[in-house]
């Protein structure tokens, strides 16, 4: 089974967690991956098991878009700060690019995020 992507930005990761926690039954039917940051806190904080990557300015969202590439990630959940100027903000143009070539669902924001998990459940 594909595996949903999980990415936070630093402001948006307590809202993953919360999210992560309210949606568990549906996120624990797949196989989770994340940035490594993002997978670290989900879990500790949401108990979800989760496999890490590297976290998104060390090439993580890449990573996450070379598993798009290959075929193993159904969907995406990307909380952006889109507020804040990101170091890496080529990479994450990459990854939402990909998602777009790929047609793989992909949410930016919770509400976004509950109509994509509505839609895997």
């Amino acid at each position: 089974m594909k595996a949903i992507a999980l990415i936070a930005h630093d402001r948006c990761k307590q809202d993953m967690i919360a999210f992560a926690r309210v949606h568990s039954a549906t996120l624990r039917q797949r196989a989770l991956i994340a940035t490594r940051t993002t997978g670290m806190l989900l879990e500790r904080d949401a108990g979800l098991e989760v496999e890490c990557v590297l976290s998104g300015p060390e090439g993580g969202d890449l990573q996450i878009g070379a598993q798009i590439a290959e075929g193993n990630i159904a969907a995406v959940i990307f909380l952006r700060d889109v507020l804040t100027s990101q170091p890496h903000e080529p990479d994450i143009t990459a990854l939402l690019r990909v998602c777009d070539v790929h047609n793989i669902p992909l949410a930016t924001n919770l509400a976004t995020a509950e109509l994509l998990v509505a839609g895997l459940a």
